[in-house]
């Protein structure tokens, strides 16, 4: 899966999207989807990279606690396994909800 495929399947949830950050201003309401490749974990063989594997971050931003838009990114990511983590970002006062998944190219 690429990371525009990606991105099509994470849009199915219905909630903005984007990669990284919005720009500067432009971020729309809560709740929304930012994704990024936070680093590759790729496998080798002979001396080279035999298979790419971006470690992707997909981070879900809610002004509270929200299951319900948890669980639409939960089924955009349905074909993944995933991991999840949350905190609550004091200085933006919203939740973050990651989720962790890779993808092969």
């Amino acid at each position: 899966m690429t990371l525009k495929e990606l991105k099509e399947r994470l849009e199915t949830t219905g909630l903005p999207v984007a990669y990284r950050a919005w720009p500067e201003g432009a971020a729309p309401p809560l709740p929304f989807i930012c994704y990024l490749v936070a680093y590759s974990n790729n496998f080798g063989a002979d001396g080279r990279v035999y298979r790419r594997i971006d470690h992707i971050q997909v981070e879900l931003y809610t002004k509270q606690k929200d299951p319900d838009s948890e669980d639409k990114v939960e089924d955009a990511l349905s074909s993944f396994y995933w991991e999840k983590t949350e905190e609550y970002l004091d200085t933006e006062r919203c939740y973050q909800i990651l989720y962790e998944i890779e993808l092969c190219g």
